[in-house]
């Protein structure tokens, strides 16, 4: 299957084109008769990319069409679920999310939409781990020592972020909460390019997900410290969980989920979430994912009910969190 990716407007304004008062925007018979775009809000390379080609194509054969995967970047992934947000509801654009549409109304004071409204969930997709990981010289050998020199150079020690709202900026958050330090905090359009510069030595620090990670630790590219989960990951076996490096109070996931724009048509929605399942119980899909250190969700998590009750526990949730961390809203 091809799979391009072209510029954000021109995507929204083909999706535009093609979709005239006379298409069958109203329901799901003979949907779909055209390529369907799942819109990422970050860039190619990244974890949340790299989730959304895992599953596209089995989602595509299963729906009888072709997915086009679009990267549209900006502010922490708001731009693209503002586009996604204004599509026409017909099934046609799709947009796949992580955390951060839980965490975007926390953060943004205008943000122009709202997730419990203006979206229909389709359904969850997996949950992934985050890493601790710095740059290969970076001194310290473990998490505990990280904070020692991070402590020992206030100010100076740098940290990546893929932008206000991103799961890589909500963990290091936590990291600087749990561990009583600060960071310079260096953000990026999208973790991709900043593990990039990781890798080179341009940065210091960086939480990201195991995605994005786990072939750049398996290599010694970069240094891991810690896994943010209660349990080490199998494809990472030597790594350490927080709890067990001595930092029991930084646990996060990220966890990922497929949305259409409010209005869309329920037996529509039901058609992405029943292929979202079939490309969730796919056997490549499955090993992709461990070699990743994470996995698909359950067939009940990918339903558009348990993805909204999920979505709305936890805007409750990261809300409290950001307050409590003082982060204001931009």
């Amino acid at each position: 299957m091809t799979r391009r990716i072209i510029p954000a407007l021109a995507m929204i304004s083909l999706v535009a084109a093609c979709s005239s008062p006379d298409s069958d925007s109203g329901g799901g018979e003979g949907y779909p008769d055209r390529n369907i775009t799942i819109v990422v809000p970050f860039s190619a390379g990244g974890p949340t990319d790299t989730v959304t080609r895992m599953i596209s194509e089995p989602m595509a054969k299963a729906l009888g069409g072709e997915i086009v995967v679009q990267n549209v970047e900006g502010a922490g992934g708001t731009v693209a679920a503002g586009e996604v947000a204004r599509a026409e509801p017909d099934g046609y654009t799709v947009l796949m999310h992580h955390i951060g549409m839980s965490t975007a109304p926390a953060l943004y004071k205008n943000l122009g939409y709202e997730p419990l409204q203006d979206f229909a969930t389709v359904g969850l997709v997996t949950e992934v781990p985050m890493t601790v990981v710095a740059r290969p010289d970076l001194p310290p050998a473990t998490l505990a020592e990280l904070t020692a020199y991070v402590k020992a150079n206030a100010g100076t020690v740098t940290l990546a972020n893929a932008g206000i709202g991103a799961a890589s900026h909500l963990c290091g958050l936590l990291y600087q909460a749990a561990a009583g330090v600060k960071v310079q905090e260096v953000p990026y359009q999208g973790t991709g390019p900043a593990l990039t510069d990781l890798v080179g030595g341009q940065v210091d620090v960086m939480c990201d997900q195991t995605t994005n990670t786990t072939g750049q630790i398996t290599a010694g590219k970069v240094k891991a410290y810690a896994v943010t989960t209660p349990s080490r990951v199998a494809s990472l076996p030597e790594v350490p969980t927080t709890a067990e490096a001595g930092m029991p109070g930084l646990e996060v996931s990220v966890w990922h989920g497929l949305y259409v724009p409010a209005g869309t048509a329920a037996d529509v929605v039901q058609k992405l979430s029943d292929a979202l399942k079939t490309a969730l119980a796919d056997q490549a899909v499955i090993d992709q994912m461990a070699k990743l250190g994470t996995a698909p969700v359950s067939s009940s998590d990918a339903t558009p009910e348990a993805h909204k009750a999920h979505l709305e526990e936890q805007i409750n949730t990261w809300a409290k969190v950001i307050a409590d961390a003082g982060v204001p809203a931009s």
